[in-house]
Parts: C-alpha cells; structure tokens; sequence
C-alpha cells in the first residue's frame, strides 16, 4: 500500500466511532465486546451473523446498530411462507404504461435486518445470496443496486430449535463475521430488569453518524497499514486450517481476505493506523469459525461450535507470532 491513512484522519475516525459505541450501549448493557465487533463488521463493508439462544438481545444489538446511523433501514422477519419476491421485489405489470415496473422488496435499504434468518426455507434464504455479494439484485435479466453502504444484519437460533433450517455454507461464507451475545453478568441483568419494558423497535436512539461519514471510514479501513510479517501471519493460520484433520475442508481465499479486513478494521476501531498480530488473534474466531465445518458429523450444533473453536484456538497457539 502507498497511500496510508493520516494521523488527523484516524483521530477523526477514532472519535466517530467512540459516538457509536457510547450510542449502542445505551441500549446494550454490559457486551462492550460485541459492540465492537459489531462495528468492526460494519467498518470493513462486511454482513453480521448474530447466533445464540432466544431472548438474548440479537435483535436488539441490530435495532442499535442501525438506528445509531443515518441510514436507510428495513427490517424482515424471516418465516416459513416467506418467498423470496418478499425480500428482493418483483416486477409487475403497469396498466399505465403499458410495461412490467420493477417494484422494489424490503432489501433496498442501507441496514437490512433479516430476523431469524434460519427460519425460512433454503430457497428464499438463497434469495440473498447476490445482494449479500454484489449489493444488487437481478430480476426478469434486470439488475438493480441496493444502494451504498449496504450491509445485512441476520439473526438466528441454533439449528437445532424446532422451525428452524440450517444456512448452506454459500450462505454462511456471505458473512464476514458471525458473533453470539450470552447472556449478561448479573450487574448488567439487574440494571435490565430495573429499565421500563420496551420493544426494541420502541427504544429511542438519535443517529451519531451520517451515510456519507459512514462511507468515509469504510474506504479509511483500506488504507490500515498491515506488512508482510503480519500477512504472512494470517497466511500460516489460513494454511493450517486446509490441513487440520478435524475439519471437512479449510479457509478459502475470500476467508483469508476477510480476516485481513477485519483485522485493519479492528486497528481502526482502536484508533491505530497499523496491524498488530493482536488484530488478527481476535478476529479469527468471528471471522473464520462460521466457514469450518467438522468432518465428524455431529447432531448438536452447539457442540460443534465449541469443537470448531477449540481447534482454532489450538491452531492460533501453535503459530509464532510475528515480532
């Protein structure tokens, strides 16, 4: 890279997202970490996958997410009869001029929020498949963009709930990032209780940041300096991957990119111009774990979440950290 990021650009940046992050945790109490990772999904123009039992705020951390911006924002509620004209539109027939008129579906925002995403049939989830790639839709051999920044933000249960259909893993890999919540320490619950009870669509956030100034820092992420040391580094990671015998197959390409993205993004987000190796031991678990897959099938997918991440942690101790 040639053109890095100046020091007034990063404080600038550094300020910004401090406005983001005091903005969510008015509403999110006590997951500061998944706060961040949040926001470092969103810095690097990447989707969010939000896993974990019902109840345990998912949706709420996604209202948060989107209301805190001055975006377009739509959400859809993932059910068994959805079709996939529900979510992406579909042309119809207009008397008065004599032609079919695209009409736009739920998709066309800036923040889409697909709740329960695991709830739909594999059909009308593939339905997302190329807006969550190439932030468009084609329809009746007509493309139509969705609008810039897009980013999706699914929730979902584990697979192994009633009503529920597993994401293929085309799906999966569409996501940058895939966090949980858990459930919060028992200082943070009681202040919980104690608040009024609101639906999350009922919690008043007022925006911190714009469209424009939300674009600004995604291109920024891009000019993170990160050297060869520290590339060679998720290289060794993303190799070993393809050859540990526990998993089916290894990190792809686009696996590898990604976690160098969200490794400049976390830098940004600390208000750091460059790569630590630090950047990349903390995001290999949200960036790489959704993409492995065990070659010892299993019916517990909450089990298989925890072998997955053993065994990257086990990888991630084995390599040398780059000085």
């Amino acid at each position: 890279m040639s053109d890095f990021a100046p020091a007034a650009e990063i404080a600038t940046a550094r300020a910004l997202l401090g406005r983001l992050q005091a903005n969510m945790r008015l509403t999110i109490k006590g997951k500061d970490d998944v706060i961040d990772q949040a926001l470092v999904c969103l810095l690097a123009g990447g989707h969010l996958l939000i896993e974990d039992l019902p109840g345990v705020g998912k949706t709420t951390l996604a209202y948060s997410l989107a209301r805190s911006m001055d975006a377009a924002f739509s959400r859809i509620q993932f059910t068994s009869d959805l079709l996939p004209s529900d979510v992406i539109g579909v042309s119809v027939y207009d008397e008065a001029v004599k032609n079919f008129v695209f009409k736009p579906g739920p998709v066309f925002a800036n923040i889409v929020l697909a709740d329960e995403i695991n709830r739909a049939t594999p059909k009308t989830q593939s339905a997302l498949l190329e807006v969550m790639d190439r932030a468009k839709v084609t329809v009746d051999g007509a493309a139509h963009a969705v609008g810039s920044p897009f980013m999706v933000v699914a929730t979902q249960n584990p697979v192994d709930y009633e009503g529920t259909f597993p994401l293929p893993e085309s799906q999966m890999d569409r996501f940058l990032m895939r966090v949980q919540m858990g459930y919060p320490q028992p200082g943070d619950e009681i202040e919980i209780l104690r608040a009024p009870k609101l639906g999350y669509d009922a919690i008043a956030l007022n925006p911190v940041a714009t469209r424009v100034e939300l674009l600004q820092l995604q291109a920024l992420v891009g000019r993170v300096f990160i050297e060869d040391t520290v590339l060679d580094y998720i290289l060794k990671i993303v190799t070993a991957t393809r050859t540990e015998a526990e998993f089916r197959t290894g990190i792809s390409v686009r696996g590898g990119l990604a976690l160098r993205l969200a490794a400049q993004a976390r830098a940004l987000l600390l208000g750091r111009d460059f790569v630590v190796p630090e950047d990349v031991q903390e995001m290999v678990p949200a960036v790489l774990a959704h993409r492995l897959g065990l070659v010892r099938q299993t019916s517990d997918a909450l089990e298989e979440r925890r072998t997955v991440s053993a065994a990257l942690r086990r990888i991630v101790g084995s390599i040398a950290i780059p000085a």
